[in-house]
């Protein structure tokens, strides 16, 4: 089922982790509504860029997103996150790319320096930029 034009349900909810345990990561309909709303912004991203964007986490339910330590809070429970990477850019790049635009979010993470979270709000978006590395937590900014 596509979301967008370049996205589908089964690539924002297909995880590794979840088939490996049992766990069923089907979303509800309120879910579905605002994956397709995250696929929109998605679609932003992809044109900004110029090319694919390459997902690797987006909806986890409950029970997935506890088995691999995410927040409890996490916008990926409510389908309204997605962690990727863009061929041919590092997940800095994109960052930064993304940072200078006029793109609306409520938080972008770069992550490690291994892939870019990109999180959208149920109300008015903040427009964070964060750095989260190994030991140090979150940082306000590209660091």
């Amino acid at each position: 089922m596509n979301l967008s034009e370049h996205f589908t349900l089964q690539e924002l909810t297909q995880s590794p982790s979840a088939a490996k345990a049992g766990i069923d990561n089907t979303p509800d309909a309120t879910v579905v509504a605002n994956l397709t709303r995250l696929c929109q912004a998605l679609e932003d991203v992809r044109t900004l860029v110029g090319g694919p964007v390459m997902i690797s986490s987006g909806y986890r339910c409950p029970a997935l997103n506890e088995l691999i330590g995410g927040s409890a809070t996490s916008a990926h429970v409510r389908g309204l996150a997605a962690d990727f990477t863009v061929p041919g850019l590092t997940p800095r790049q994109t960052v930064e790319l993304l940072d200078d635009s006029g793109l609306v979010f409520d938080q972008l993470i770069l992550e490690f320096d291994r892939w870019v979270h990109l999180g959208l709000s149920e109300v008015t978006p903040r427009r964070q930029v964060l750095t989260l590395r190994k030991g140090s937590g979150y940082q306000p900014g590209i660091v």
